[in-house]
C-alpha cells in the first residue's frame, strides 16, 4: 500500500488510522495474511470500546450507530449517554456509516469491506471485501476493454490487482434499501441496485482518469456528487449514469459533502475551507470558517442551521447559510471525525478519543 500518498491527502481524523494501522500490519505479516486474518476474525468484544478509534456516526431511527478501529461498531439508544458493542463479522477498521431507516444500514471500511445490517445494527454481514471487489474491477476492464477509455481502466484494474485488495472505502451513499454506492481510495467506486448483494464496479462512468482517490458522495436533488482529492468535482445528472467533472474553486483535496434539504451544497476540506453553492455545484461561494483546522464533518441541524465540525475539536455553527460562524469547542475537547444530532436535538460526535455526547441548546433549538 502507498501508504504516504493516502496519508498526505486524507483528513487527519482518517489518516492517522490508516497510517497506524497499515504499519502495524506490514511490520509483521505479508499483506494477504494480514487481510485473511482481519476479514475472518470477528470484531472482539472490549470494555475500551467508547475510548476507541472511531470514524462513522449516523441515526437509526432514534438510535445513534458508531463505526470504528478494529471492527467496532456501538450503539446508544439514549441519545449517546451510554453505548453497547454489536456484533461484527470482521476486524477491519470501518470509516463510514449511513442508515435509510431504522432497520437497513451500511458501513464501509479497509481491505474494500462493506457490511449490511438489518436489525439496526445489533448484527452485521459482510457483502464485500476487497479481494471480491478487485476481481468485479478486472473482469469489467478486460470485457471493456476496447471501448473509449478501456484501456486505461484496464492499466488501473490490473495496478489494483498487483497492489493486492488493500484499498479502502472511505463513504457511502444509499437512496433508499435496494440503490446505493462505496467510494474510496483511487478512484473506487461501486454500485449495487439490489440491496448490497451483488455489486458493480463504477469507475468507468467517472470523468477521474488520474484515478484520484474519491471521498464524499451525496444526492442533492435528482443529482449525484462526488468530491475527492486536489479539489475533484464530480456530478452525475442522469441518475449516476456518468459524472462529469466540475470547475473547482480551490485545489486542496475535499473530505466531504453536504447537500441541505432546500438543494444547496457544501463541500469542505484542508485548513478550514469550505464551499456553498446553491447552483448545484455550477459556482461556489467560500465560506469564511474562521479555523484553519481540516474540517472532517458537516451537518444540517433539524433547525436549519448549518455545523461544522473541525478534526481539532471545534463545532462551527451558522444560520445565515455560512456567511458567518459562532466558533465553539466540543466539549470531549479533542478530534472530531464524526458528528450527528440525536433525536432529543443534542449533539453527539466520535473521533479518535471515542464517543462523546454534547449538550447544545443550539443545535435543540432551544433560546
Amino acid at each position: 500500500m502507498n501508504v504516504e500518498k493516502i496519508f498526505a491527502s486524507r483528513a487527519p481524523s482518517r489518516a492517522i488510522c490508516v497510517l497506524v494501522l497499515c504499519l502495524l500490519a506490514s511490520a509483521s505479516l505479508p499483506v494477504q495474511a494480514t487481510t485473511l486474518a482481519v476479514l475472518q476474525l470477528p470484531a472482539l468484544p472490549t470494555t475500551k470500546a467508547q475510548r476507541a478509534v472511531l470514524l462513522g456516526l449516523a441515526r437509526a431511527g432514534e438510535r445513534l450507530v458508531a463505526v470504528g478501529e478494529r471492527g467496532i461498531v456501538l450503539l446508544s439508544d439514549d441519545a449517546g449517554t451510554s453505548w453497547r458493542q454489536a456484533k461484527v463479522p470482521v476486524s477491519v477498521s470501518l470509516t463510514a456509516v449511513q442508515f435509510v431507516d431504522a432497520e437497513q444500514g451500511w458501513a464501509v471500511g479497509h481491505l474494500g469491506v462493506v457490511l449490511h445490517t438489518q436489525d439496526g445494527g445489533e448484527t452485521w454481514q459482510k457483502q464485500l471485501d476487497g479481494e471480491r471487489a478487485i476481481a468485479l474491477a478486472v473482469q469489467i476492464a478486460e470485457r471493456d476493454a476496447q471501448l473509449p477509455g478501456g484501456a486505461t481502466h484496464l492499466e488501473q484494474a490490473r495496478r489494483m490487482l498487483a497492489d493486492g485488495p488493500d484499498k479502502p472505502f472511505l463513504d457511502l451513499y444509499f437512496r433508499d434499501r435496494l440503490h446505493g454506492y462505496v467510494v474510496g481510495a483511487y478512484s473506487q467506486i461501486y454500485r449495487t441496485d439490489d440491496g448490497g448483494r451483488s455489486w458493480q464496479p463504477w469507475m468507468q462512468h467517472l470523468d477521474n482518469p488520474q484515478g484520484l482517490n474519491l471521498y464524499g458522495i451525496r444526492a442533492v436533488g435528482n443529482d449525484l456528487l462526488l468530491v475527492g482529492e486536489r479539489g475533484l468535482l464530480l456530478r452525475s445528472t442522469d441518475a449516476g449514469q456518468s459524472f462529469q467533472a466540475l470547475e473547482s474553486p480551490y485545489e486542496g483535496s475535499f473530505f466531504g459533502l453536504l447537500g441541505t434539504r432546500d438543494g444547496a451544497l457544501v463541500a469542505y476540506g484542508l485548513r478550514g475551507n469550505a464551499w456553498w453553492s446553491d447552483d448545484r455545484g455550477d459556482s461556489w461561494r467560500r465560506l469564511h470558517t474562521g479555523t484553519e483546522s481540516t474540517l472532517a464533518s458537516a451537518l444540517e441541524l433539524r433547525d436549519g442551521g448549518l455545523l461544522l465540525a473541525s478534526q481539532s475539536g471545534e463545532f462551527l455553527f451558522s444560520h445565515d447559510h455560512g456567511r458567518s460562524f459562532d466558533k465553539r469547542q466540543s466539549r470531549s475537547g479533542g478530534t472530531v471525525a464524526a458528528v450527528q444530532q440525536a433525536v432529543d436535538g443534542s449533539l453527539a460526535s466520535v473521533g479518535l478519543s471515542g464517543v462523546a455526547a454534547d449538550q447544545d441548546p443550539r443545535a435543540s433549538g432551544k433560546p
